[in-house]
């Protein structure tokens, strides 16, 4: 298997304004790093929850949806009514789809995240925005961050569940 240079080494990603490059870099190897750690799963892995943790199957499906929320937020906007459907879903634990689907969500919620990096100046990175029910103060480019921070986090989370489920090795460490 050939390992792939990671993403920030790779160079700029087109249209992508320099102080959020750090940002679609974070975004684009998560995205990878779970594809490559969920590709195959059965679905018993994929739900496992070892020692009553979260299953692999939640983190793909919280990476996507998250990074969902946490783009609105950016945007200045509350959250949709899908949106907060797929919230109680993810609370609920009563998540009905295979490793290939939760692999396409994660890719089409980065691909979207970059979307909207592309189109985000950054004049307008220390613009206030409010975050969630109690509205709490953040600004765009903090939102940005943290979108990045919590997707690579579970991102991680997401191969250690599947090193401990199926007992395969990190393909970044063979």
């Amino acid at each position: 298997m050939t390992i792939q240079t990671e993403v920030w080494l790779r160079g700029p990603l087109y249209g992508i304004p320099p102080l959020l490059m750090p940002v679609a870099h974070a975004l684009v190897q998560a995205k990878e790093d779970a594809a490559r750690a969920a590709e195959g799963l059965s679905d018993d892995a994929l739900w496992t929850r070892p020692g009553g943790a979260a299953s692999a199957g939640f983190h793909l499906f919280h990476m996507a949806q998250a990074l969902d929320r946490l783009m609105s937020y950016a945007r200045g906007e509350v959250l949709t009514d899908s949106q907060r459907t797929a919230l109680a879903l993810e609370k609920s634990g009563e998540i009905d789809a295979g490793a290939d689907d939760l692999i396409e969500l994660v890719g089409t919620s980065v691909e979207r995240a970059l979307r909207q990096l592309r189109c985000t100046p950054e004049s307008g990175l220390a613009r206030e925005c409010r975050i969630g029910r109690s509205m709490m103060p953040s600004t765009v480019l903090g939102v940005l961050f943290h979108a990045a921070e919590h997707t690579t986090r579970h991102a991680g989370q997401l191969i250690t569940t599947v090193k401990v489920v199926t007992g395969r090795p990190d393909p970044q460490e063979e």
